[in-house]
């Protein structure tokens, strides 16, 4: 499990960095930034895939209660002009950019840094399942990418957002087989480039 190690030895202020969503065809990258309280740290924080919907909800509401946060995003367009690691990286300075302070030191999540952090920073791989801020950042992060696919579940029906979150299970590519691509789509993805070709790009809302 997680814990408050890397934090500690760490000077000043730490906060926590991830992002979910680089694998789905659709959708948005989100990243989080998270400054904890040492003395309000919730009870099984842990890697965001590695917990149920149930417990992401709830350690959502407390982190987001207790905790100090920001939220970056990068949208289709961008992932698809500048490709899915540099929406990536440019997500997760946002998130730090949010932050209501800035801290002293990053604790990012993976094996690359983004460039343009406002303070010293250290890659951490597999570090949601090292430090809690991590962890932290993972369950914000997924959350509220979720509730944004669930939104555009109800703009862009047919495409099952709600249940797979964009990634590209056997309902997605049937769907998109059968209706094409949406606005939300990630069009530099194979699957979604190939049904793009075989069907005209589908704007629900016009």
């Amino acid at each position: 499990m997680p814990d408050y190690t890397l934090e500690r030895a760490a000077t000043g202020t730490v906060c926590g960095v991830d992002e979910v969503g680089r694998g789905p065809g659709a959708g948005p990258v989100v990243a989080a930034a998270v400054i904890l309280d040492p003395a309000k740290i919730p009870t099984g924080l842990d890697d965001s895939k590695k917990l149920s919907e149930k417990r992401r909800e709830h350690l959502f509401e407390v982190l987001t209660r207790n905790a100090l946060f920001g939220f970056g995003m990068a949208e289709p367009e961008e992932i698809d002009r500048r490709n899915i690691l540099h929406a990536s990286m440019a997500a997760m300075e946002r998130a730090v950019a949010a932050l209501p302070h800035v801290p002293d030191h990053a604790l990012i999540d993976g094996n690359r840094l983004p460039k343009d952090l406002p303070c010293t920073a250290a890659a951490i791989i597999k570090g949601d399942g090292k430090s809690v801020s991590i962890a932290a950042a993972s369950i914000i992060a997924k959350v509220v990418r979720d509730r944004l696919m669930v939104r555009a579940d109800g703009l862009y029906p047919g495409y099952g957002f709600a249940a797979h979150k964009g990634y590209l299970t056997k309902v997605h590519k049937v769907a998109l087989a059968a209706q094409g691509p949406c606005p939300i789509h990630r069009f530099s993805f194979a699957p979604v480039l190939a049904a793009m070709r075989a069907k005209p790009l589908i704007n629900h809302n016009s």
